[in-house]
């Protein structure tokens, strides 16, 4: 095995960095080409439809860990036929899936409007356009698959040239769809959906290795019961875990609403720095659950600690210039993503909390990371477990008493104590290889 060094991990992790970056890009050329047609109406639809097609594709993101965990400890034993049946699996995983959500889509849209009810113009469009999009769930969730696979074997400039063909797919056909035909809505749900199709062609074609070997067709292996059991076990807890960190995070956002819309809109505002965080730590994050996963694999305690050594020093000088950063440009980002006087004097207000935010909750994204590529995703299960029950207990005591600031310091209590339960339990990951 290749030594464990700080270019392996920069070689992992810029190209994930890279690819974070294209993210929001896509949501705003979406947004400004439907906006083109002059109305309030198609943007509410785009909007609203895109939110709740992510929202059900999100629930099978587990896909993307589990896979990745999986896949780097078999890379590491040296088991090229398990590399090649774990992705066998995702993808048959994100089949039944996918085609589970296409049939389900009626009552899943009605189920959606319940929750988040709009205007009937806006419900419309929304529906038109998810009618469209749904037919693309097989290829989104088996893409989470696709991106787990390559970031195991350490191939993330893959991940970032399918990144970049989706979004410059997706982005030129809107114009042409939408500017250029006038489909209106159904344009923006026509290109996203070539683009999620034509996306899972080329990540197959990044995996052909894994497809073209013959592995996949051992049908013993791919169906093991025990190796079955594992994966489902895995995919659980994770998904689990992620269940409880997006409803502590959804309800921060319900819980400022209660205080106004001015703190409503300056949290939005603040939230998006949390975003970019996440965007730019992911990067190390998965170059631990590649270089641990392959280190369990290969039963090398020494190996498992320096990757988690070397990924965690670069998170940390990650998060220390982000934190930086946000202390010295934060007032003048503000102050570009909102012009209401009254938000961006909230907003600055609690710009103290997110210079903190990166600092504060680098290990929690760290450990996420070693814990993954180690499976070891009971013991992420159960520390998400302990921390939101604090982080409820913290809410209960500090909104109360401090409002909006009381509401931050319990979200960053929620990734301190994430943090420190899987430091405490992190001599179980150096266990699991022997």
């Amino acid at each position: 095995m290749r030594d464990i060094t700080h270019a392996r991990v920069l070689k992992i992790a810029v190209p994930i960095v890279l690819a974070n970056m294209t993210v929001p890009i896509l949501g705003a050329v979406d947004t400004g080409v439907v906006g083109q047609l002059g109305q309030a109406a198609p943007i509410g639809g785009v909007g609203i439809g895109a939110i709740v097609l992510v929202s059900i594709y999100w629930i099978f993101s587990f896909l993307r860990m589990g896979t990745s965990g999986l896949v780097a400890q078999a890379k590491g034993a040296g088991d090229s036929a398990e590399v090649a049946a774990n992705l066998v699996r995702a993808l048959l995983v994100a089949a039944v899936a996918g085609l589970v959500i296409v049939v389900m889509q009626v009552p899943l849209f009605a189920g959606a409007f319940a929750l988040a009810p709009a205007s009937d113009e806006v419900e419309g469009l929304a529906r038109d356009y998810m009618q469209i999009r749904i037919w693309g769930a097989p290829a989104t969730i088996a893409l989470y698959a696709v991106t787990g696979w390559l970031i195991a074997l350490e191939r993330t400039r893959g991940v970032l040239l399918l990144q970049l063909w989706m979004n410059g797919v997706n982005i030129g056909l809107d114009l042409w769809f939408v500017l250029g035909l006038g489909w209106g809505v159904e344009g923006v749900a026509v290109a996203t959906l070539i683009a999620e199709w034509t996306g899972l062609a080329l990540g197959l074609w990044l995996c052909r290795d894994a497809l073209a070997g013959g592995y996949w067709r051992d049908r013993a292996r791919v169906f093991d019961a025990a190796r079955l059991r594992r994966m489902l076990a895995v995919n659980s807890d994770i998904m689990l875990r992620s269940v409880m960190l997006q409803a502590s995070f959804t309800s921060f956002v319900f819980l400022g609403a209660r205080m106004g819309d001015v703190t409503l809109a300056a949290n939005q505002v603040l939230l998006q720095f949390l975003e970019l965080t996440a965007f730019a730590l992911d990067g190390f994050a998965f170059a631990a659950e590649a270089l641990v996963g392959q280190a369990v694999g290969a039963r090398s305690r020494g190996r498992v600690r320096r990757a988690a050594i070397i990924t965690s020093q670069w998170g940390v000088g990650g998060a220390a210039l982000l934190a930086l950063c946000y202390w010295l440009a934060g007032p003048v980002v503000v102050d570009l993503m909102a012009t209401s006087p009254e938000v961006r004097a909230e907003a600055r207000a609690f710009l103290p909390w997110i210079a903190a935010a990166p600092l504060i909750g680098v290990a929690s994204w760290m450990l996420d990371g070693i814990f993954i590529g180690a499976t070891r995703t009971r013991e992420m299960r159960n520390a998400m477990l302990v921390s939101a029950a604090v982080y409820v207990a913290a809410v209960a005591v500090l909104l109360p008493a401090f409002g909006n600031h009381g509401l931050w310091a319990a979200l960053m209590v929620l990734n301190a104590v994430r943090g420190l339960t899987m430091a405490a339990l992190y001599p179980r990951v150096e266990r699991a290889a022997g």
